[in-house]
């Protein structure tokens, strides 16, 4: 079954993506990629091969997510979010024994909040997510914040803003874009004064990719007040 979802996924290579994703990802020398390969599969078509292997066994899960190529770990982490329902605790053990291959920005955003950030909000277990924000690893860190848009869908801060808080002085790009769309979340989603006067208390030390991010759904007048520094 495995080598039949692998030749699946490789019946979807576009040329033109295997060139562009790995510049997409910034895989070069010295970035938050280097060393990722990419086969050239977009993720609807990822998606539409998970779909047809939800029965794949765990241990075959486990060995797609340890690939080198980034479309076969992201196909796991799908088969994973699957399974996940069926054990919940298993999964996120699995997951959490496993970030250090869930190490790109797609691979997190599109697993963490429905696998942790789940888990987290319906166990009541925070400490996942805290564990998570202290770690020095740039991916555990960028999950921390990501998976907490599980309990935002549901109109509930969670321990979101204290996350985030504990992480807007890191000096990740990644982190601010991070910290900044959670931000913007919360406005849209449960309370727009909670994200304004989050900003009145950290303006100062807000990166400004941060600030960009968070305030994209304010109305225009109030944006330029905040980009400004003339708020109230």
């Amino acid at each position: 079954m495995l080598e039949q979802l692998k030749a699946d996924l490789k019946s979807h290579i576009n040329p033109q993506k295997t060139e562009f994703l790995p510049y997409f990802f910034k895989t070069g020398k010295g970035q938050y990629g280097e060393g990722d390969i990419f086969l050239g599969i977009v993720v609807p078509d990822i998606r539409k091969v998970a779909q047809k292997y939800p029965d794949l066994p765990l241990e075959d899960v486990i060995t797609l997510l340890h690939s080198k190529y980034h479309e076969f770990r992201l196909c796991a982490l799908f088969v994973l979010l699957k399974k996940y329902p069926q054990n919940p605790q298993k999964i996120v053990k699995v997951y959490l024994s496993n970030t250090k291959y869930i190490n790109n920005w797609d691979l997190v955003d599109l697993s963490a909040p429905g696998i942790i950030g789940d888990y987290c909000r319906t166990s009541k277990n925070d400490e996942i997510l805290e564990q998570l924000s202290r770690s020095q690893d740039l991916w555990k860190k960028r999950i921390s914040i990501v998976a907490c848009y599980a309990y935002y869908k549901h109109g509930e801060l969670g321990p979101g803003l204290k996350i985030i808080q504990k992480l807007l002085a890191d000096p990740h790009d990644l982190i601010h874009k991070a910290n900044g769309w959670m931000l913007r979340e919360i406005y849209k989603r449960i309370d727009e004064r909670l994200v304004e006067d989050f900003f009145k208390t950290h303006y100062a030390r807000t990166p400004r990719t941060t600030l960009r991010y968070a305030i994209e759904k304010m109305p225009k007048a109030r944006r330029q007040q905040f980009l400004k520094g003339t708020f109230s």
